[in-house]
């Protein structure tokens, strides 16, 4: 069981940081609230939880941790979502509203998304360039337009 958490956490936190790192705006809402999920199992594994027994004390029975669970990271994680909740809501309003206003879901804004978009087509054009100059006959027939 430790092993599909452990997984389950270190799977979370690589795409949410994959997706940190693209440059659209979803994708960094998509990235932050896979990594809030990662931090609340985090906690819920490092809280020690137990199936089947209370985090509230009772009458009659011994107050050691052999009979009760910590309560502490269950109030962690429900802070913890209703604080990522709202940071998504907030980050969503901010995404649709720089769409608006830039006529992009581009984080750095339109100029930047041309000048990627520009970029790209120059390598892809270089990298059909080569695949003409290797092998003529499998690059296919060639535009006069350079597309």
């Amino acid at each position: 069981m430790e092993l599909a958490l452990a997984s389950a956490i270190a799977f979370l936190t690589a795409t949410g940081v994959y997706l940190l790192l693209r440059a659209r705006s979803f994708d960094v809402i998509f990235g932050l609230t896979l990594l809030s999920y990662a931090t609340n199992l985090l906690i819920f594994s490092g809280g020690r939880l137990v199936a089947g027994k209370p985090p509230v004390l009772r009458d009659g029975v011994a107050a050691d941790l052999a009979n009760y669970t910590d309560p502490l990271p269950q109030a962690l994680v429900l802070t913890a979502i209703v604080i990522a909740f709202a940071m998504t809501a907030v980050s969503i309003v901010i995404a649709i509203r720089s769409r608006a206003d830039n006529h992009s879901d581009h984080v750095d804004g339109s100029r930047a998304e041309r000048e990627f978009q520009r970029s790209e087509r120059r390598r892809h054009a270089q990298a059909r360039e080569t695949a003409h100059v290797a092998d003529p006959a499998a690059a296919g027939p060639r535009r006069e337009d350079g597309a």
